[in-house]
């Protein structure tokens, strides 16, 4: 299932750490924007010599790897590679082909399209993948050996979770299915020739009518087809007025679609809702399997076709839950449970090839791990150091596929070098890939250390990484920029970022934390913020401060702060409850929880599982969880950024947040990423780079602190 963060994600499905979640990667271009994509080096300077600090400039050279699929035998990996444009200032997707014995790439889609999902054929001799080339996304199939990439589809909206038939000659995927919009009263119909009237009314109907990323919702639904692997015409299987998701998986005799949806009457107003589905693929018959109170995701046939494993987790209406791994017989009897003492959440499953085990993807205390699971509920860990959460903030992340051998090809990175495709066999992990190699010969990027703290609050251990400048010598003490993650239920970790590198090219260290209600420390950490966000939190980002002070690093007299979403909810709380920090920088945060509830793209969310009421029922308690309470606190400068279409975090909460301060007097200034939505505020690099700028600009400008004038003192 998809994450709602304040962060990014669509609102039809939730995963167990439903939240603001980490940014999206930018969606395919259209093809307009696709062609090889330039670099900034291929424009030209008229610098002397190479700039060694990352600048800004330098977002454009860079690539990263995601959705790495290793082909049935282990020969070939099938890879997603994400390549920054100048020319079109996008991420250009594209397919490569790495031959895992030697290690050589070759292009296989994209090169004049976005390219993306590649899926391998049970046979391993085709390769299905959505391509934008020609104009709008379709679904292709290449012959590997030697044929061409051929279209399959023709469709009115993009085609998504791709799954092949058993036999190789079927695919099925999922794609939204436009309705008639609502509507009531019309405008007058003596309408004159040639005149220029204003548009038809807008009507919404659904609860949840907009979602960040996509704007105002088209009316319909998501459905299931199925189409010939060769081609013709495809077929629609699921009809009704709820959406019907993938991951799709088929049963080994090809009758039936395994899925997961919340069909039930009332789905809009329970958003973490879901059960496992059977589709019956030639009467449409769909049969529940699962009944819970709680989501039931991403079924996986078992190579035998007797059992279906799935994630889920029984709904508490708690903030955060591990998503845990259950099998199943595939007619929905026998459930059980094989991680329910395993105290992590499951991301991402696979089947071992001899049936008898499953592969998981889990964070663990800031690193991103694939684990073995037993059918006996044995855990063992089969690869380690994934990556790929994104390139602008050091989140944890990452993808795997397995082959029939046991080999597991990944994502990943180390604090330095953005994710790489890495296979690992046999237990050591081998890297194929080297895509900013260019960038990596001649830039100085900053030290990244890991530390520790035991919280004010209760002795909890608190974890962080502090991002060195470059050239950093032991006992200098430097400013500290706090940049908080957003989510909150989600992780930073020894992973790359372009912001954290840009402040630290800018002189700065820069702490990346994990507090209470972060991810990848179990269920209870997590939930220390279940119904009291933000609250403690506070002191442990506060105690891991004094801690990058205590080391001889960070200079006490200059502290900075910032963060995104999650991150600008404790920063717009931080300034409220110290003046510590020279200056903030608040990045799309939550200020009003009342009208966050209202007005935000998760209306049946926010209120019942993070305050456990809705604004109405509990005025007192959604107004002192919000910053906007202490604003009357505030003595810290404070920037205030948000995207333009941000409706996760929508605008008006910033609004809020800069006018309040204004009318104090307290120095403030109100950026807006003109087209940026909340998932994808760093999605453009000329963006992504003029915000950092921004954050650095701002700092600089208050790098001295600011007093308030006698004259101006606000009245008590």
């Amino acid at each position: 299932m998809r994450k709602l963060a304040f962060l990014g994600a669509s609102l039809l499905a939730f995963s167990s750490q439903p939240g603001f979640a980490q940014e999206e990667p930018a969606p395919a271009t259209p093809a307009a924007e696709t062609a090889a994509p330039v670099s900034a080096a291929a424009v030209g300077s008229a610098r002397k010599g190479p700039e060694r600090r990352l600048t800004g400039a330098d977002l454009f050279d860079l690539s990263i790897a995601s959705d790495p699929q290793i082909s049935p035998d282990g020969r070939h990996i099938a890879y997603v590679r994400r390549s920054n444009d100048i020319m079109s200032d996008r991420a250009v997707s594209s397919i490569w082909l790495i031959d895992t014995a030697t290690g050589e790439e070759t292009p296989v889609a994209g090169r004049s399209g976005g390219a993306s999902s590649p899926r391998w054929s049970p046979d391993g001799k085709r390769l299905a993948f959505a391509s934008t080339e020609g104009g709008s996304a379709q679904l292709w199939v290449r012959w590997m050996n030697g044929g061409e990439a051929v279209r399959l589809t023709g469709l009115p909206t993009s085609p998504s979770s791709l799954a092949w038939s058993p036999d190789g000659r079927s695919i099925a995927y999922t794609m939204l299915v436009k309705d008639d919009s609502p509507s009531f009263g019309s405008a007058p119909k003596n309408k004159p020739e040639g005149a220029k009237w204003a548009e038809p009314l807008e009507v919404h109907d659904l609860l949840a009518y907009r979602a960040d990323g996509e704007g105002y919702l088209e009316s319909g639904f998501e459905k299931i087809f199925v189409v010939p692997a060769t081609g013709g015409s495809p077929r629609q299987l699921t009809f009704g007025p709820y959406h019907d998701g993938g991951p799709l998986s088929w049963s080994r005799d090809g009758r039936t679609l395994y899925f997961s949806a919340n069909r039930k009457p009332d789905w809009e107003k329970d958003p973490v809702e879901s059960e496992i589905h059977a589709l019956d693929v030639t009467s449409g018959t769909v049969t529940a399997l699962t009944d819970r109170n709680g989501p039931d995701t991403n079924p996986l046939v078992s190579p035998d076709g007797g059992k279906i494993a799935y994630l889920g987790f029984d709904d508490k209406l708690r903030a955060y839950e591990n998503s845990q791994l259950y099998v199943m017989n595939r007619d929905g009897s026998g459930k059980r449970g094989l991680t329910g003492s395993w105290d992590y959440g499951i991301d991402a499953i696979q089947w071992g090839a001899d049936g008898k085990s499953v592969y998981a993807q889990y964070d663990d205390h800031g690193e991103t791990k694939v684990a073995r699971i037993g059918l006996d509920g044995a855990v063992r860990t089969a690869a380690a150091g994934l990556s790929g959460g994104g390139l602008d903030r050091p989140y944890t992340g990452g993808s795997f596929t397995v082959s029939d051998g046991g080999a597991i090809a990944f994502t990943g990175g180390t604090a330095t070098r953005p994710a790489e495709v890495q296979l690992n066999r046999g237990g050591s992990a081998r890297i194929l890939t080297d895509l900013n190699r260019s960038l990596r010969e001649v830039k100085s990027l900053g030290e990244v250390r890991k530390i520790t703290v035991a919280s004010s609050h209760d002795g909890k251990t608190i974890e962080g990484w502090l991002t060195l400048p470059p050239g950093y010598r032991d006992g200098q003490r430097v400013p500290l920029i706090l940049e908080i993650h957003g989510g909150p239920f989600a992780a930073y970790g020894g992973h790359f970022s372009t912001d954290n590198q840009l402040y630290a090219a800018g002189g700065y260290a820069v702490l990346s934390s994990n507090p209470r209600g972060s991810t990848s420390y179990g269920a209870a950490f997590a939930n220390e913020i279940d119904k009291t966000y933000p609250g403690n939190d506070y002191f442990d980002l506060i105690s891991i401060v004094d801690r990058a002070i205590g080391l001889g690093v960070a200079d006490p007299d200059a502290l900075f702060v910032t963060g995104g979403s999650g991150g600008g909810v404790l920063t717009s709380w931080i300034v409220g409850k110290t003046n510590r920090f020279k200056a903030a920088v608040t990045q799309k945060p939550v200020i009003n929880w009342t009208t966050q509830a209202l007005t935000a793209d998760g209306p049946g969310f926010f209120g019942p599982y993070w305050l456990g009421a809705e604004p109405w029922e509990k005025p007192e308690l959604f107004w002192s969880r919000s910053p906007l309470s202490l604003v009357g606190n505030v003595e810290t400068p404070t920037l205030v950024i948000v995207g333009a279409e941000d409706y996760r975090t929508p605008v008006s909460e910033s609004e809020q947040y800069y006018t309040a301060l204004r009318l104090r007097g307290v120095p403030s200034a109100l950026i807006k990423v003109p087209g940026a939505s909340h998932g994808g505020i760093a999605a453009r690099p000329s963006q992504s780079a003029a915000k950092a700028s921004a954050i650095l600009a701002w700092f600089e400008k208050y790098k001295k602190g600011w007093t308030r004038p006698a004259a101006d003192a606000p009245a008590k």
